[in-house]
C-alpha cells in the first residue's frame, strides 16, 4: 500500500510541472477551488473576517506550492539574521504532525510527536522561544504573553493563515517554481504566483533560474560537515564518504534536492525517499547494505527509541541576501507601534 502511495505521488508531482492530460481534467476543480481562495482572501480584506494584529510585528515565511521548498532553513537563517540586527525574535508554527490543540512552547528537550519536526529542528539550532499550535495567533500571544522581551515573531508558514495579520510576507519556491501554474489539484500552486509578497526566494543552484518577478532573491543552501547521530561531537566533511557505499534517506517535501546535494559533494549513494514528515517509528534501514546512510536534521530529530551507528546527519546553512535583511529590517523598523 505505501509503495502504490509513493508511486501515485510521484505521477502526481510530474504531472503537476506540465499542462496534461491530468492537469486539463482536473482544470474545473481548480477552477472552483480558486473562487472559494479568493473569497476567502477578499473577505479578510475587506474587513468581513477579523484580522488580529499583536503587540509586535510578524513576518511570515511560506509558499504558494505543495510541498517542501526550503522553509525551515529560512526561517533558521533569518532568525539569526534579525539577532544580529538586534531583534529579540520568535517563532511560532503550527506543528505540522504534532500532537497539539492548545499553544504549547517547545524546547531543545520537547520531541517530535509533541511538537513536530520543523519546530523542534528550529529551537534547537536557534535557541529563540518556539511556540506550536495549529491557532497561529493564539500560538503568538501564548509566545508574546511567556517571552515579553520578543519584539518580532517570525511565521513559519501559514502564509494562507490570513487572521493572523503580518507586518512582511516572504515566499520561498525551489526550482520547480509554480509547476505547470494551475492551482490544487491540477497543480501545485494554493494560490496564484500573482498573489502579493514583499520578496520571493528561489532555492536553486542555478542563478539564471531566477524569474523575472518584482523583489527576487537567489536562496543558497549549503550543507556542512555531517555529524555523527549518537556522537554530535564528531564530524567528517562529507568528501569523507566518496569511495564508500552510502545511502542517502530523507523524508522531507523534496528528497531529490538532498540526494543532488549530495551528488554535488561527489558522493554517489544510494537513495531511498521517504514520505515528508516520516515518523521513523522503526528502523527503515535495517536490511540496508551501506557502511553510511546520510540523513537530513529534519530527519534526525525523529530518531529516539532505536540506532542505527551508520547514520550521519548532514546539516543545511541558508545564506540569505544581504539585500533582502536590509529589505526586512527596514520594513520592521518602519512599521508604527500597536
Amino acid at each position: 500500500m505505501k509503495d502504490l502511495l509513493a508511486r501515485i505521488e510521484a505521477y502526481v508531482a510530474r504531472e503537476w510541472q506540465r499542462r496534461g492530460p491530468f492537469a486539463w481534467a482536473l482544470s474545473p476543480l481548480a477552477c472552483v477551488f480558486g473562487v472559494i481562495a479568493a473569497a476567502r482572501r477578499g473577505a479578510y480584506a475587506a474587513g468581513w473576517l477579523e484580522r488580529i494584529r499583536l503587540g509586535v510585528p510578524i513576518v511570515v515565511v511560506g509558499n504558494v506550492t505543495v510541498g517542501g521548498t526550503g522553509k525551515t532553513p529560512t526561517v533558521i537563517a533569518l532568525v539569526e539574521a534579525l539577532r544580529a540586527a538586534g531583534f529579540t525574535p520568535g517563532v511560532v508554527s503550527r506543528g505540522y504532525g504534532a500532537r497539539v490543540k492548545t499553544p504549547t512552547p517547545v524546547t531543545a528537550a520537547s520531541s517530535a510527536l509533541q511538537a513536530g519536526d520543523e519546530p523542534l529542528l528550529i529551537a534547537r539550532r536557534t535557541g529563540v522561544p518556539v511556540w506550536v499550535c495549529p491557532d497561529r495567533v493564539a500560538a503568538a500571544r501564548a509566545l508574546c504573553a511567556a517571552h515579553r522581551d520578543v519584539d518580532v515573531i517570525v511565521s513559519d508558514d501559514g502564509l494562507q493563515h490570513y487572521r493572523l495579520a503580518r507586518d512582511v510576507e516572504l515566499v520561498v519556491f525551489d526550482h520547480r517554481l509554480g509547476g505547470n501554474g494551475f492551482l490544487l489539484p491540477a497543480g501545485p500552486l494554493r494560490e496564484p504566483l500573482s498573489r502579493r509578497r514583499d520578496a520571493t526566494l528561489v532555492n536553486s543552484p542555478y542563478e539564471r533560474m531566477l524569474p523575472p518577478w518584482p523583489n527576487t532573491y537567489a536562496l543558497q543552501l549549503t550543507p556542512g560537515d555531517a555529524w555523527h547521530l549518537d556522537n554530535p561531537h564528531l564530524r567528517r566533511p562529507l568528501a569523507q564518504f566518496t569511495g564508500v557505499r552510502v545511502l542517502a534517506a530523507a523524508g522531507i517535501g523534496a528528497p531529490e534536492r538532498f540526494f543532488a546535494t549530495l551528488r554535488a559533494a561527489g558522493i554517489a549513494p544510494d537513495t531511498r525517499p521517504l514520505p515528508d514528515h516520516y515518523a521513523f517509528a522503526a528502523n527503515p534501514f535495517a536490511d540496508a547494505q551501506a557502511d553510511a546512510i546520510l540523513i537530513t536534521e529534519k530527519d534526525a530529530v525523529k530518531l529516539g527509541a532505536w540506532r542505527d551507528a551508520r547514520i550521519w546527519v548532514v546539516p543545511v546553512e541558508a545564506a540569505l541576501d544581504h539585500r533582502l535583511i536590509e529589505s526586512v529590517v527596514e520594513k520592521l523598523r518602519g512599521r508604527p507601534s500597536a
